[in-house]
């Protein structure tokens, strides 16, 4: 379990604060809010976006914090005794500041046209059956982005250098798949920002539980199933020594042999 300190919690504060900016941003100028718009919701562009912002606030602010900057990351991080709980707590409420700020500057710099669409605000579509069904598939997303988090940043048997990528796209497939459903959420920071500064709280427990239930079932597989009985020698380390070594000695031959 690491240790955390001020500049973990400023970081998770700025990088939360900085990836809904620029979600809420894109999203403000790229997804339709009226039936008679003349052009579409642009879900690869907002995709992409979600994808490149993840990514490159891992790569800078990671090494700080740990680049969880989502409320249900930080709970499958609790759950896994990978941060302590008050850590855990004071990383959660920095992740809500950094939201709030997040959706001020959007209102900041997009007042008129952030006011359509509340600034970036999540609201679920008429296409599916309801408030349950969005609950269901904000769960499923939240699922597939903290598994990601689980098998490659957590788990020291991966090779970590992809992390970042594999997060960020991850998140990025997500709301290209269920965007245009939710709005894609999968995040209670990202979600509650917006809803504060636009005033638009409808729905607002589908937007919590689903990334809640969906960031635990995704902990429980990591942990029952990909890392399993391994659990039990520490949670910071699941494999053996002898097994750390190993793979730490393949990599260096792999990477001599490449030289050669």
């Amino acid at each position: 379990m690491q240790d955390r300190g001020l500049a973990a919690y400023i970081a998770e504060l700025i990088g939360t604060m900085l990836l809904v900016f620029a979600i809420c941003t894109v999203v403000t100028l790229y997804v339709a809010t009226s039936p008679a718009a003349q052009t579409g919701s642009d879900y690869a562009v907002v995709g992409l976006v979600h994808a490149f912002v993840l990514f490159g606030l891992i790569m800078a602010l990671g090494a700080v914090s740990g680049g969880h900057f989502n409320p249900v990351v930080t709970l499958a991080a609790a759950v896994l005794r990978r941060i302590d709980p008050v850590d855990a707590l004071v990383y959660i409420l920095a992740q809500l500041s950094g939201g709030v700020l997040g959706a001020l500057l959007v209102k900041a710099f997009l007042l008129d046209e952030g006011r359509a669409s509340n600034y970036g605000a999540l609201s679920i579509s008429p296409l599916i059956a309801g408030n349950v069904a969005g609950a269901c598939i904000e769960g499923i997303g939240t699922f597939l982005l903290v598994l990601a988090v689980c098998a490659v940043a957590f788990n020291p048997r991966a090779r970590r250098e992809w992390g970042p990528l594999a997060i960020g796209f991850t998140l990025g497939l997500d709301i290209m798949i269920f965007g245009p459903l939710t709005g894609g959420g999968f995040n209670p920071a990202r979600w509650f920002g917006p809803a504060l500064i636009g005033n638009e709280f409808a729905g607002a427990w589908l937007y919590i539980v689903g990334p809640i239930v969906g960031a635990l079932a995704a902990a429980a597989l990591y942990r029952f199933v990909i890392v399993g009985g391994q659990y039990a020698l520490g949670p910071e380390s699941p494999a053996g020594p002898g097994e750390v070594v190993e793979n730490v000695a393949g990599d260096v031959s792999t990477a001599s042999s490449r030289r050669k």
